[in-house]
């Protein structure tokens, strides 16, 4: 019960101009493929490649899969004059300038969408828990958003759009909420009524099947799993195994005590909705409303509360020194933080906007690496 699995997505983009690629090259492909197998596939945008780890146990099997992962991938882009960087949204990525890789899927999401799907120049990490029983999970869901903004202020990673810095922590679900069944779960508690949802867009032709419901955490339809989608990639793996861990714990408790948030209505997923917002626009520094008590919270006082309340699955999962690290985001800051504290310091030596960018880029793409420093 409650094994984990993990998808990070990235960017790949050209060393010597630190923009992302138009097309990826498919020596560089086949070569991670070879060596990687079927853990590393294409995204639908060419300039993005994900890796996909095994079902794993423990918090350190998906350590060590997904930090052979980067490593391989980044070794690799060097030989072909490419870089891969673990990043909610790319500094220098310019939508127009994107291709499409080819995929009867892609073709058909890119036919719906048109433009909207061309602007997806967005990465995130995708968390996966297993929890066998199907009404349990799409009952989870319901229970498991509140909890939402949280888990996206620490994996906050995207503060650059299109060569400009946005203002915002998170600005990958600014962009990504303009695609259609994304953002927070609607209030559907019951495997009947997600059904039935499902069944009236699948009948009408709108989708054809469930895997094109885009939520901020969903039932997986291929794996019997909850899926958590709302975090950025994480430029460090352990903010992003910090943040899986904490999901994978929330799931267990509110499984074990299907009392936990079963009180949770539309005032609260609306407070959620702000909550989300001010996740996004100010990422660990944010205010956040505590949807129950309708009470104000900082991201250190609700971490606290939900630390106290999965105790016991923190040592029952063995996901205890994982969590830890998220007081050391707290301290330290995201990695958003640190790319916006980048950006600040060159631009104070006269830096040109260009020239900060690409100092954001390259510690970006070292801290992916592992061989990056930590500010």
């Amino acid at each position: 019960m409650y094994t984990l699995g993990i998808e990070e997505e990235y960017f790949v983009f050209d060393a010597k101009t630190r923009r992302a690629v138009r097309r990826l090259n498919k020596k560089f492909l086949g070569h991670v493929q070879k060596e990687l197998g079927k853990h590393v596939t294409t995204e639908m945008l060419q300039s993005q490649i994900e890796v996909v780890s095994p079902i794993c146990a423990t918090m350190n099997e998906a350590r060590g899969h997904l930090s052979r992962y980067r490593h391989v991938l980044s070794e690799t882009a060097k030989a072909y004059g490419l870089g891969v960087a673990a990043m909610g949204t790319f500094p220098l990525a310019y939508w127009p300038e994107q291709e499409i890789t080819p995929k009867d899927r892609y073709d058909a999401i890119i036919e719906d969408l048109q433009m909207i799907g061309f602007r997806n120049m967005l990465c995130g990490m995708h968390v996966h828990v297993a929890v066998p029983d199907v009404d349990a999970r799409v009952n989870l869901i319901a229970r498991m958003t509140p909890f939402l903004p949280l888990l996206l202020a620490f994996s906050t990673s995207s503060p650059f759009w299109q060569g400009q810095r946005t203002g915002l922590h998170g600005y990958r679900l600014a962009a990504y909420d303009e695609l259609p069944r994304t953002g927070l779960p609607e209030l559907l508690p019951t495997k009947e009524e997600f059904d039935e949802y499902i069944a009236a867009l699948t009948w009408a032709r709108i989708i054809p099947d469930a895997s094109y419901i885009w939520w901020a955490v969903r039932p997986s339809l291929a794996h019997p799993t909850i899926e958590l989608r709302i975090a950025d990639s994480c430029t460090r793996l352990e903010d992003a195994l910090a943040i899986a861990a904490l999901f994978r714990c929330l799931t267990r408790a509110l499984d074990r005590d299907r009392a936990l948030n079963a009180g949770f209505d539309r005032v609260g997923r609306a407070i959620t909705q702000e909550n989300k917002w001010h996740a996004q626009r100010y990422g660990i520094h944010a205010t956040f409303v505590d949807p129950f008590s309708r009470s104000p919270l900082s991201a250190d006082d609700w971490l606290e509360q939900i630390v106290d309340l999965v105790a016991p699955d923190m040592m029952a999962l063995g996901c205890e020194a994982e969590i830890r690290h998220l007081d050391t985001i707290l301290a330290g800051g995201t990695s958003a933080d640190r790319q916006m504290e980048i950006f600040a310091a060159s631009r104070s030596t006269g830096a040109k906007r260009l020239t900060a960018l690409k100092e954001v880029v390259d510690w970006a793409a070292a801290t992916t690496a592992g061989t990056g420093q930590r500010p």
